[in-house]
């Protein structure tokens, strides 16, 4: 039976050698060769472009690979997509595309790929134009690795396509691209399971969008120069950590409607609007949870924002514990009724201005902490009393608050504030 099976082997292992050692490498240095080797190109061959300009649309029709050397440039020609792949097992790489359109409802993108096209990759490609960069649609297996993506920066930021717009997707990879100048730099609509790791994002709406999606990962990402950084939207069991955020104007995380979602050992650093309105909750946040859901927050270091952590309509069920709120203008914005306790454990979060202290000497202060009290929620609700904020009265008032415990149990109370906060604690966040 022994030898039989290792017939059988060996007699699959010859099936297969043909059909690597018969791929071919088409090499093409005008438009009218390459329009020839795609017709001609068998599954698994190459097709290679020489340096050179290639005004044309490339239909891509077989599972082939499309390669090119240094200065291989696809231009569309100021219209519809420059490389339109239709067929799975795909890999385009080392090109340089530009040219396409900008008619977002017609999909227009330096590369689309389209319905059932599975396990596409796309690697090291320089795309530039006012559509999508990448734009995907209903289909698995989705590789984009080290790609550099601009859009194009004299369009109103939301005239601009994404840099990868995927919908209906699952299980795609992106590493290691930088996008610029775009509309948001990955937007995930109705995407399960997408990773991003190692990616930077400038000069866009929002660094990374997730929209209705399920069992999302992304580390290691960076988004500064954004409006907001990373935006977790009515979407479920997301998990984002070690990623930075800074320079942003609206937030550096948001969870609007997000569940189940794991958010640690992040950084963000800077955000500020300097057209913020109190009486519109427009200022910068560093964190920001709007609507329900129960997440789990720990081991991020928010600084330097308007406001550290904002939570409206309904955020009460996420758990926050070992996170540094350091310097903020405001380090809480909550004017909920349901009072909340950040900690977990015995373990709270560390406030750079909580003046208790540690007796015991456990790294816990001895008396709990209330970022904000009665007065903020009244200067929140009617922000044409800020004026008073600084005011001695409001001061003393304050003081005599703190010594009668008048707002013990109201708001946000951290029963465990940490009294120091170092880049360890964001491994120590725990899920």
């Amino acid at each position: 039976m022994r030898q039989s099976l290792s017939f059988i082997a060996f007699a699959s292992l010859l099936f297969a050698l043909p059909i690597a050692a018969n791929a071919a490498v088409l090499t093409v240095a005008t438009v009218e060769e390459l329009d020839e080797a795609l017709e001609e190109a068998d599954d698994g061959d190459t097709v290679f472009l020489k340096s050179g300009h290639y005004e044309t649309q490339v239909d891509v029709l077989y599972p082939i690979h499309l390669d090119g050397e240094a200065g291989a440039v696809i231009d569309a020609g100021g219209e519809g997509s420059a490389v339109l792949v239709r067929v799975p097992d795909v890999t385009i790489k080392n090109l340089t595309i530009k040219g396409y359109g900008q008619d977002l409802y017609a999909r227009d993108a330096g590369v689309r790929v389209t319905d059932g096209a599975d396990n596409v990759k796309l690697e090291n490609l320089t795309i530039s134009g006012p559509g999508f960069g990448i734009r995907g649609d209903r289909m698995e297996g989705l590789e984009v690795k080290n790609c550099r993506i601009t859009g194009e920066k004299t369009l109103h930021v939301l005239d601009r396509g994404d840099g990868v717009y995927l919908n209906y997707v699952k299980k795609p990879i992106l590493t290691g691209n930088v996008v610029k100048n775009v509309r948001d730099g990955f937007y995930f609509e109705n995407v399960e399971g997408s990773v991003s790791n190692g990616n930077s994002f400038t000069g866009a709406q929002y660094g990374i969008h997730w929209m209705y999606t399920r069992g999302d990962s992304a580390t290691q990402n960076k988004a500064y120069g954004v409006r907001g950084g990373y935006a977790l939207m009515s979407s479920e069991r997301i998990t984002l950590t070690d990623s930075e955020a800074g320079a942003n104007i609206e937030f550096g995380i948001l969870l609007n409607v997000a569940d189940k979602c794991v958010v640690q050992g992040n950084t963000v650093d800077g955000v500020t609007n300097p057209k913020g309105n109190p009486a519109l909750n427009t200022e910068g946040k560093g964190i920001f949870i709007y609507g329900p859901g129960a997440s789990r927050i720990s081991g991020n270091r928010i600084a330097d924002a308007d406001i550290g952590i904002g939570v409206a309509l309904g955020g009460e069920g996420n758990v926050l514990w070992n996170n540094a709120f350091v310097d903020n203008r405001l380090q809480v914005r909550y004017v909920g009724e349901t009072p909340l306790e950040w900690s977990l454990d015995g373990t709270g979060n560390y406030w750079s201005n909580y003046l208790g202290w540690d007796l015991d000497r456990d790294g816990r202060g001895d008396r709990a902490f209330q970022p904000n009290d009665s007065l903020d929620r009244l200067f929140w609700i009617y922000p044409e009393a800020r004026f008073l904020m600084d005011s001695p009265v409001v001061t003393l008032m304050r003081w005599m608050g703190e010594q009668f415990d008048i707002d013990r149990g109201k708001g946000v109370t951290d029963s465990h504030p940490l009294m120091t906060w170092t880049d360890n604690n964001k491994r120590k966040g725990g899920n």
